[in-house]
C-alpha cells in the first residue's frame, strides 16, 4: 500500500518533521547540509520554544516554525514561508535581531552574546534578479565588502528556483530541497534517499498515517488557509487591477493605484484579519479599519 506524506511546506507539517523533540538528527542533518556545506560542523544541538517574548514593553511577540541552540552557543532560527506578504523581508531582519537581542538579561554583558543565523525557506521568489537557490547576507562594509560581524546572519532558500527531477538529485543539499519541494507528491522513500538515515526519519515522521486524529485536523485547516488566502490574494489583485486600471485612465496612475489598492484591501475583508491585510496590501490597519466599517455599513442599509 503506498504511503502518504504530509506537505513539509505547511508550517504545522514543518514543525512536525523539524521541531519536534525525537527530531533532532532530522534537524542537524539539514542545517549540516544547508548551512555548513553538508559538513558534519554541528554535532548536537537543542530544539527550543519557538515563542520569542520580547524583554521590553511595547515590542512585538514573534512566533517561529523552528528554533534550536547548537553546540557552540549559536542560535538557530528557522521559518518555512509559503505566502509572501508585504514587509516580509523586514520581519525576517526583525526575528533575527530580537533572537540575537533577547539572549541579554538587564545588565548583563554584551560580550555574553552569540551569533544568530536566520534561516527562512521560501515557497515563492524572494530575488528575481539572482539565480542562487540559497543565498546568505552578512554585515559588511559598503565599499570593500570587508565583515563587520558574522553575529547575525541571513540565509534565504528558494524552494521555485530549485527544479532537479528526482534523478538529478546528487547532492545532500538537493535531496533536501527535493524533501522540501516534493514530499508528499510521493509514495513511497526514493531509492536515491534511503541512504540517508535523517532522511528515512523524516519521511517517517511525514507519514500522514502516524498522525493523531487532532494533528490530522490542524493540517487539513492549515492547508485550506493556505490554499484560501492564496486564492483571495490572487482574486483580490486580479480585480484590483481591473478596477485600478479603470481609475487609473479616469483619474491618473496614482490614483489608480490607490483605487486598486483598496479594491484588494475590499476584497480581503471576509478572508484576512485586519493586520495580515495591512501587511499585504501596505495600507495602515486604520485604512483597513475604515473599510471593514464601510463594509459593514452597506451590509446593514436595507
Amino acid at each position: 500500500m503506498p504511503a502518504v506524506y504530509i506537505n513539509p511546506k505547511t508550517d504545522f507539517a514543518f514543525k512536525k518533521i523539524f521541531g519536534s523533540k525525537e527530531s533532532k538528527d532530522i534537524l542537524i542533518s539539514f542545517l549540516n547540509a544547508i548551512l555548513y556545506n553538508e559538513q558534519d560542523t554541528i554535532q548536537d544541538l537543542i530544539i527550543l520554544d519557538p515563542y520569542q517574548a520580547p524583554r521590553i514593553k511595547g515590542i512585538k511577540d514573534s512566533y517561529l516554525d523552528v528554533k534550536a541552540t547548537l553546540q557552540d552557543g549559536k542560535t538557530v532560527i528557522i521559518e518555512m514561508q509559503v505566502l509572501n506578504v508585504l514587509g516580509f523581508e523586514k520581519r525576517v531582519l526583525y526575528n533575527a535581531a530580537k533572537a540575537f537581542s533577547i539572549q541579554l538579561g538587564v545588565g548583563e554583558d554584551y560580550t555574553r552574546l552569540n551569533p544568530v543565523i536566520a534561516l527562512t525557506i521560501t515557497d515563492f521568489e524572494m530575488f528575481a534578479d539572482s539565480e542562487r537557490i540559497i543565498s546568505r547576507y552578512r554585515l559588511k562594509e559598503k565599499d570593500d565588502l570587508t565583515d563587520y560581524s558574522d553575529d547575525i546572519e541571513l540565509v534565504f532558500v528558494e524552494l521555485p528556483k530549485f527544479t532537479k527531477t528526482l534523478d538529478q538529485l546528487e547532492t545532500l543539499v538537493e535531496k533536501w530541497l527535493y524533501f522540501l519541494r516534493s514530499a508528499n507528491e510521493l509514495e513511497a522513500i526514493p531509492l536515491k534517499m534511503q541512504g540517508v538515515p535523517a532522511l528515512n526519519h523524516a519521511f517517517t515522521v511525514a507519514q500522514q498515517s502516524k498522525l493523531s486524529r487532532k494533528e490530522l485536523e490542524i493540517l487539513e485547516k492549515r492547508q485550506m488557509f493556505l490554499h484560501d488566502n492564496r486564492n483571495a490574494i490572487l482574486k483580490a489583485k486580479q480585480d484590483g487591477l481591473k478596477e485600478g486600471q479603470k481609475k487609473g485612465r479616469q483619474e491618473g496612475r496614482q490614483e489608480g493605484e490607490r483605487a486598486k489598492t483598496l479594491e484588494i484591501a475590499r476584497q480581503l475583508l471576509d478572508v484576512l484579519d485586519v493586520q495580515t491585510i495591512s501587511q499585504t496590501t501596505g495600507l495602515t490597519v486604520a485604512e483597513v479599519q475604515a473599510l471593514r466599517s464601510q463594509s459593514v455599513s452597506l451590509k446593514e442599509t436595507p
